[in-house]
């Protein structure tokens, strides 16, 4: 059987600490996916997500805690983004250069480390049913930064994101709010591959938003939106990785692009 649901009652209860970050980890990659997808920055999510997986790596084989060594490589990662690609071709460039350096570091430290393979093979593709206490304050922690950040640039930065040149003229600090946004946005990507993992994590900052902007233009609506099926998506991939006693990656990719193509076919219907 794929999915086998005889004791779900019972286990539950061992996957609250799962479900609570799961939440968190939507509510936050759904606002931050709105900007990620009007910026143009999904390659650069990507680029972050490897340098996370590479300080993760480095953490798992230094026995050091994992999640600060993921900060520190999306920071990093984000960091040289933010500064050495301030133009899009810049940045894509800088992106092209980051992903295969941090990927090729990060799998030089899983090859090293002797531990458990699931520690390993976690790492790539998310372990999120087994998160525990320590895991859920830092993944809770840094979600109330993100969030409490992103309410008090919202305004300034959505107008800086559809049209910067408007936006300077105005006063707007466009770089400064640039800057801003990739400390965020690194921030969103450590936490994110904690569920999904560093080779899937698009499935969880892009994925909802570009389904969102598939059928409204209207910001509000884009955002609730792209909150709820990153939610869908990361509860639902959850469960069912509960059922069939896989990987949660599979499921929560899978999901959200049922979403995307559903709203892509909306959005055809309509026109």
């Amino acid at each position: 059987m794929i999915f086998n649901f005889t004791d779900f009652g019972a286990l539950l209860p061992l996957i609250t600490n799962s479900l609570i970050a799961g939440a968190l980890l939507a509510l936050v990659g759904g606002l931050i996916g709105v900007f990620v997808n009007t910026r143009d920055m999904s390659f650069a999510v990507h680029g972050i997500s490897e340098l996370s997986f590479a300080g993760a790596s480095f953490a798992l084989l230094a026995g050091t805690d994992v999640v600060l060594g993921s900060i520190a490589g999306s920071l990093v990662a984000a960091g040289l983004i933010g500064v050495l690609g301030a133009k899009a071709r810049e940045r894509n460039s800088i992106v092209a250069v980051l992903m295969p350096a941090g990927l090729g570091l990060g799998i030089m430290a899983i090859s090293l480390y002797k531990g458990q393979a699931l520690n390993k093979f976690g790492l790539l593709t998310g372990q999120i049913v087994a998160v525990d206490v320590p895991q859920l304050a830092w993944l809770a922690g840094i979600s109330v930064f993100i969030l409490a950040v992103l309410a008090v640039v919202w305004r300034p930065l959505a107008f800086a994101s559809l049209d910067p040149e408007v936006a300077l003229a105005r006063g707007v600090p466009t770089r400064g709010l640039s800057v801003v946004f990739m400390l965020l946005l690194g921030l969103a990507v450590a936490a994110s591959v904690q569920v999904v993992g560093a080779l899937l994590v698009l499935s969880l900052l892009v994925t909802p938003a570009a389904a969102a902007l598939r059928v409204t233009k209207v910001p509000g609506l884009v955002a609730v939106l792209s909150v709820a099926f990153a939610m869908v998506s990361v509860i639902g991939g959850i469960l069912l990785a509960v059922g069939a006693g896989l990987p949660i990656s599979p499921y929560v990719t899978t999901i959200s692009f049922l979403i995307y193509l559903a709203c892509r076919l909306i959005e055809r219907f309509r026109k």
